[in-house]
């Protein structure tokens, strides 16, 4: 599993490898997960480590770094239930109503409207929670780069629309992603992205998710750095910058033994990105992105990637990118693995 998130280092290392059986360290700060396919040799990196440092063994995880894990015989469940009761509580919001959504279709913020917080240590908090919480909720990440664009002087409406986020939190509090035991080991991603979505800057939002067979594995959403002059370029330097996440995780699969096939699948609702990086004529014309180009295109031709057309409404990667309808919200968000409880076999 790839975590996103800018407060949290987690470092993998292989510790053995043989005959085709892997253990593995998780290692943060003084918190350690064990994990492989050998429980024998778990067991004596146990005992060698409790030898040495004196730790205390918890047994299967249940709770790590906030994240509760929840197993049954279906597959694993990652929420941070008690993550989101504490910022709830702290907010004063136990026994506000939830809201249906964490904001409304086509709702946008801008520095210009409103007075300014007399405290806005208080919105920097929550919007810094927020950001952790994103681990397990990818339905709040586009609400939350939103609100992370005004920590530097908050006003009135962005604290409202925080608060918001918290009520929709506060309906879907035992949401987490879900990850069944029988997912396939297909790597696929969806990536979009939303041209001249920031109302100060002008420029536009990338956004993607990337699949390991039906579990979601990474996700973004991230303010491209230069203005696009089309929606064509902000795709295309969306598809570019997917394809660096694939070949990032495809790194990781690797040192972690994971077997994969190529090519990898990359689908984007943008015809006119595709047929520029499927053919070569098309790159005169774009010289601007002639990086961008050449390095997705580089990659087609590697084998590594393929690329693939969905339609606007099973483009899974728009809740990354903009605020959507309750109904499409929700739609994407069980796409994404997004669920309450495990489900147990029927």
């Amino acid at each position: 599993m790839v975590l996103n998130s800018p407060k949290v280092l987690i470092l993998y290392s292989p510790i053995k490898v043989s005959r085709g059986l892997c253990t593995f360290i998780l290692v943060y700060v003084d918190d350690l997960l064990i994990t492989g396919d050998n429980s024998k040799t778990i067991v004596q990196i146990n005992a060698l480590l409790h030898e040495a440092l004196t730790i205390k063994d918890l047994g299967l995880a249940r709770y790590f770094l906030g994240i509760e894990i929840a197993r049954s015989s279906s597959g694993t469940l990652l929420n941070q239930r008690k993550y989101i009761l504490d910022i709830l509580f702290d907010a004063g919001l136990t026994a506000a109503k939830p809201a249906q959504f964490p904001m409304a279709k086509g709702f946008k913020l801008s520095i210009e409207e409103g007075t300014l917080l007399p405290n806005p240590e208080a919105y920097r908090r929550i919007v810094g929670r927020l950001l952790y919480l994103t681990l397990t909720r990818p339905d709040i990440s586009y609400a939350v780069q939103h609100l992370s664009q005004f920590l530097q002087a908050p006003k009135k409406p962005h604290y409202d629309a925080a608060l918001h986020v918290l009520r929709y939190l506060k309906g879907t509090v035992n949401k987490g992603l879900f990850y069944p035991k029988d997912s396939g080991l297909q790597v696929t991603a969806y990536c979009d992205a939303d041209w001249g979505n920031c109302r100060m800057s002008a420029r536009s939002l990338t956004g993607y998710c990337v699949f390991l067979g039906s579990s979601l594995v990474s996700w973004k959403t991230k303010k491209q750095k230069t203005m696009a002059k089309s929606t064509v370029e902000a795709e295309y330097r969306s598809m570019s910058a997917t394809t660096s996440e694939l070949e990032w995780i495809s790194y990781i699969l690797h040192d972690l033994q994971v077997p994969v096939s190529l090519p990898f699948t990359l689908y984007c609702d943008n015809k006119v990105a595709l047929h520029i990086a499927e053919n070569p004529v098309f790159h005169e014309t774009t010289k601007h992105l002639r990086i961008d180009c050449h390095y997705t295109r580089d990659k087609l031709l590697e084998g590594f990637l393929k690329t693939a057309h969905v339609s606007s409404q099973d483009q899974l990667a728009d809740i990354m990118t903009k605020p959507l309808s309750e109904s499409q919200h929700n739609f994407i968000g069980s796409k994404l693995g997004l669920m309450g409880t495990p489900p147990t076999p029927g």
